[in-house]
């Protein structure tokens, strides 16, 4: 069944309703077991809650840690902060749910939530289970959780039973009314297409919440206005076109023209009689790095992967004809990266191993939207099994996937108790530089890799180091990046300590998301691609961006692709699919002259016209820039 236009309308009314139901059903029991009220803010002492179990009185002692994690910078109120819960309950185990069925539709998991109660997986573990588990509901909510416990092991970001976002789970009624939406016959063919999970997370907040946030205001006016006001779903053939242009085209000059990606890459322009001078010694390609600034569901990243999966292919074979030591490592010379040919015992060991190897060097992800890393991991992780399933390898048998780079811009903690009990444990210098770096990642819910902390990381290392000349650059970051170990290791054992609270793991879990976007930032990028968010600038952060990005100021989208160039390495593109008046508006000229022509060279565009973002009603173009300076 082909996305059109039909098709997606169903998945969207689907999507909608199944949001309506989660939300009005955990709105239901934070009031009623919980003593929380979203409508009024109102929360409950917890010791007068004397209804509910000791499993409950938990889940109420973990919901109102996080809702003090959420208040505690003062920006947010109890109401907002509860609402907040109630979205993030409500999509987590929407997203779990749907897991399971394309996991399902893809041969990677025994039908579990496909025919509900009849599903053959849970048939099975009533056989085996007999009558402890009492009534047929509960019985399947604790042969769903079973499930969740296994998938956690690999994707703990969404499956992980005990994380904040995933404490809460409908009752059967509610639950029975979402599988019944779920298994609509209509709708079967699309969770076996890896589109489909990116349209989930784009119809989650409707279009007519988008409209009426942009009617209220012309600026976003905090970073969820930002995400959902941007939240525009790239179509396939768009994603093709820039990824095989991008990552397609370097490789393909790299081989020299001897690829097969040069049939495979439909979008790939080719004159009939090119053939470019191949390198003296091809790129290793666990050396490449692919970003993606404003990912979403990761939609680039997932067709990046098929790419990346016939490039390691090639480069086993170019190898195999030249010799160990022929991939050149030189972009990473402290990888550690030894020869194909002396890490895996043969090609087979070494094919099994790519999936792992993509996620874990190859693709990056950047969010202001915590749920798009969610997705986007997700959506990663069920490719890397498909792979996996395709090739005949079993789960056993199966790489273990470490952690992969998709990280959510989130607000640095803002509780100062905590912070000033991390800082206990750490030297005094570790704990400058702690709560230092924590204050360079203020803004960054609003503006994610714009925020260039890459640039002050030098500086912040001198002021707590010590000066010591600019020929000692490279010692600036030896000096951080042993010190951001020491930091992660104290966050680490900070967040599992025994009289840690719950809230202090959440503490722990945002600051070490801060160190992840910072290291992001510190990369050079092969390619990057993006659909960026465009328009007027967040006003939390506006002052900030027209003063750093001067060229650029006038629109979002400007300021993206500015930053993208910044963030490849010479030679490297960038593609993006933005508005096209960027191109011809008076207002973009310094733009165009110092951006787009000044450091970086053109290379394709492509005119797409109305309609091509859903329900964004903007003329949009594709092209690839090539970075020059």
């Amino acid at each position: 069944m082909a996305f059109d236009q039909a098709t997606r309308n169903r998945l969207q009314r689907l999507v909608g309703e199944a949001r309506a139901l989660l939300e009005e059903e955990f709105t239901r029991q934070l009031q009623q077991d919980y003593g929380l009220d979203p409508d009024t803010g109102t929360v409950a002492q917890l010791d007068s809650l004397r209804h509910i179990n000791d499993a409950q009185r938990e889940t109420a002692r973990i919901l109102r840690a996080t809702l003090a994690h959420y208040t505690a910078g003062g920006g947010t109120t109890a109401a907002q902060g509860l609402d907040r819960i109630v979205r993030e309950q409500a999509f987590t185990v929407f997203n779990r749910l749907a897991a399971l069925r394309m996991a399902e539709a893809r041969g990677l998991l025994v039908e579990s939530v496909g025919n509900g109660f009849k599903a053959k997986g849970f048939q099975l573990y009533s056989r085996l289970a007999g009558s402890g588990l009492g009534e047929t509901g509960e019985a399947y909510r604790v042969y769903l959780f079973s499930v969740f416990d296994e998938l956690a092991q690999d994707m703990p970001a969404l499956f992980d039973r005990y994380s904040p976002q995933g404490r809460l789970f409908p009752r059967e009624t509610a639950l029975l009314q979402v599988l019944d939406l779920i298994n609509d016959p209509e709708i079967e063919p699309l969770w076996s297409e890896d589109e489909t999970i990116g349209w989930i997370y784009q119809y989650f907040n409707s279009a007519e919440e988008r409209r009426a946030m942009r009617k209220a205001s012309q600026a976003p006016r905090n970073s969820r206005e930002l995400a959902v006001r941007n939240q525009f779903f790239t179509p396939r053939y768009v994603v093709e076109f820039l990824v095989d242009n991008t990552l397609g085209r370097l490789w393909f000059n790299a081989t020299g023209g001897k690829s097969e990606l040069r049939d495979r890459c439909q979008y790939l322009l080719v004159t009939p009689d090119e053939e470019p001078v191949p390198a003296r010694k091809l790129r290793d390609p666990r050396t490449l790095k692919l970003l993606d600034p404003a990912c979403g569901s990761m939609h680039f990243g997932l067709y990046a992967f098929d790419l990346f999966e016939q490039i390691y292919k090639e480069a086993w074979d170019w190898e195999q004809e030249c010799g160990p030591g022929s991939l050149d490592v030189s972009t990473q010379p402290d990888s550690g990266f030894g020869p194909l040919s002396h890490t895996y015992g043969d090609e087979a060991e070494f094919l099994r191993d790519v999936p792992r190897l993509i996620i874990e060097h190859n693709l990056y992800g950047v969010d202001i939207d915590p749920r798009a890393a969610q997705i986007a991991s997700l959506a990663l992780w069920l490719r890397a099994q498909r792979a996996w399933h395709q090739a005949g390898v079993k789960a056993k048998d199966r790489p273990a996937v470490g952690q992969g780079h998709v990280v959510a811009a989130v607000a640095p903690p803002a509780e100062k108790a905590l912070r000033e009990q991390v800082a206990a444990t750490l030297d005094s210098r570790d704990a400058t530089l702690f709560e230092q770096s924590l204050k360079l990642l203020e803004d960054v819910t609003e503006m994610g890799v714009l925020l260039r902390v890459e640039r002050e990381i030098p500086r912040l290392v001198r002021k707590v180091f010590g000066e010591h000349g600019q020929l000692y650059e490279e010692q600036d970051t030896e000096r951080w990046s042993a010190a951001e170990a020491r930091l992660r290791t104290a966050l680490t054992e900070f967040a599992h300590a025994s009289q840690s609270t719950f809230q202090g793991r959440l503490f722990a879990q945002d600051a070490m998301q801060g160190l992840r976007l910072i290291d992001i930032c510190r990369e050079v990028f092969d390619v990057v691609y993006m659909n960026p968010p465009f328009g007027a600038l967040p006003a939390g952060a506006k002052a900030h961006l027209t003063k750093a990005y001067p060229r650029s100021k006038n629109d979002l989208l400007a300021i993206m692709v500015e930053r993208g160039i910044e963030l490849l390495r010479s030679g490297g593109r960038l593609g993006a699919i933005t508005s096209r008046t960027s191109f011809f508006l008076s207002s973009f000229q310094k733009w165009r002259e110092e951006v787009v022509l000044g450091i970086a060279h053109p290379k394709v565009m492509a005119d797409l016209g109305h309609g091509v973002m859903d329900d964004a009603m903007v003329e949009a173009a594709a092209y690839v820039l090539e970075k020059v300076k």
